[in-house]
């Protein structure tokens, strides 16, 4: 028996990785070769899945992805005094087929405020609004827990009785691992969610409600066991440095132990910039699509996001591209120019 953790030191430009085991005497841990994350030796050396499934639909379906969506504070007092924050944006939108956010926030009232530097929790109505522009939502981030288990708990009640899908989030540790599969078309696209980045408090156990954390040998176990209920797999990230331009050894060893494990696409969040992409085996990596509906930033670069557009098959990403949208000093996203397409 073994486990092992792992942090990423910004300062330091390294990862640190430890563990303990339970052995026989003159065993090897298992895990002990993997110590290092940000080496090949944590991959695996094929796709691990060779479960049959039925023939897959040949439909072409256009995902648009968010980044970072925060629905108190600024954005929560537009929607507040009777606006949304989404408006000027959605238009843009209305061609996707799924919409798919980073929910930076909890949605609750009640619950304990965490002791951090900085803690969102969105009242309760904001959930009208949600619903009406995004079709599923990551919970796997460092906000989620901000007022406490019986917050968290909580949102995912509103959220199931509001018919809105979530992921990277659950009731207890198998439920928050547990992807959401969401069929278009005939073609069924199974979401992941992870977050790496602390406090670690937030993840969910065996009997709490919490979120997935980003542990190599299950989110292996997860997008394996995911591929055999669906026809694309997409893990959405929670990591990477805050305020860095490029993704770090961390992110890079871990997209490519989730393409090698069968992932179609990686997308990433948290940095509150854009970072940079990379195409891993065919398969494209956005590392971070920087805010998206967030108030409280000065700079050009975190008030500068993207929506990824992405055309999904039963053969994987057919093509991509980013889309700018410019942020307003009340958290509102405003679209801007298209990049060109992107064939992975």
């Amino acid at each position: 028996m073994s486990g092992w953790q792992r942090a990423y030191l910004a300062g330091l430009g390294r990862e640190l990785a430890w563990g303990c085991a339970l052995v026989r005497q003159g065993a090897t841990p298992e895990g002990w070769d993997r110590a290092d994350a940000t080496g090949d030796s944590a991959l695996p050396s094929q796709p691990l899945s060779l479960v049959a499934r039925p023939a897959p639909s040949t439909a072409a379906v256009r995902v648009a992805w968010m980044g970072d969506v925060m629905l108190a504070d600024g954005p929560g007092r537009v929607i507040a005094r009777g606006h949304d924050p989404f408006a000027a944006v959605m238009g843009a939108m209305k061609g996707a087929d799924l919409r798919i956010a980073n929910l930076e926030c909890v949605i609750a009232t009640g619950g304990r405020q965490v002791d951090k530097p900085w803690t969102f929790r969105a009242h309760p109505r904001v959930l009208d609004v949600l619903r009406r522009h995004v079709d599923a939502v990551s919970l796997a981030n460092n906000h989620s827990g901000d007022f406490g288990p019986a917050a968290f708990a909580q949102m995912l009640t509103r959220l199931e009785r509001a018919g809105l899908p979530h992921f990277g989030g659950g009731t207890d540790l198998r439920s928050a691992h547990r992807p959401v599969i969401l069929e278009r078309q005939g073609l069924r696209i199974a979401l992941l969610g992870y977050n790496e980045m602390f406090p670690r408090q937030f993840e969910a156990g065996p009997d709490s409600p919490g979120i997935a954390w980003a542990d190599e040998e299950q989110i292996v176990a997860d997008i394996d066991a995911a591929r055999a209920q669906a026809d694309v797999v997409i893990p959405f990230m929670h990591w990477g440095e805050e305020h860095s331009e490029t993704s770090h050894a961390r992110q890079r060893a871990l997209a490519r132990l989730m393409v090698r494990a069968g992932a179609d696409a990686v997308v990433g969040t948290h940095p509150h910039i854009r970072q940079d992409t990379e195409i891993i085996d065919g398969k494209p990596v956005i590392y971070s699509l920087g805010n998206f509906v967030f108030d409280g930033f000065r700079d050009a670069d975190n008030n500068t996001g993207s929506i990824l557009w992405m055309t999904v098959t039963a053969d994987g990403v057919k093509d991509w591209h980013l889309q700018e949208v410019h942020i307003d000093a009340a958290g509102r996203p405003h679209p801007g120019k298209v990049a060109v397409a992107a064939a992975p």
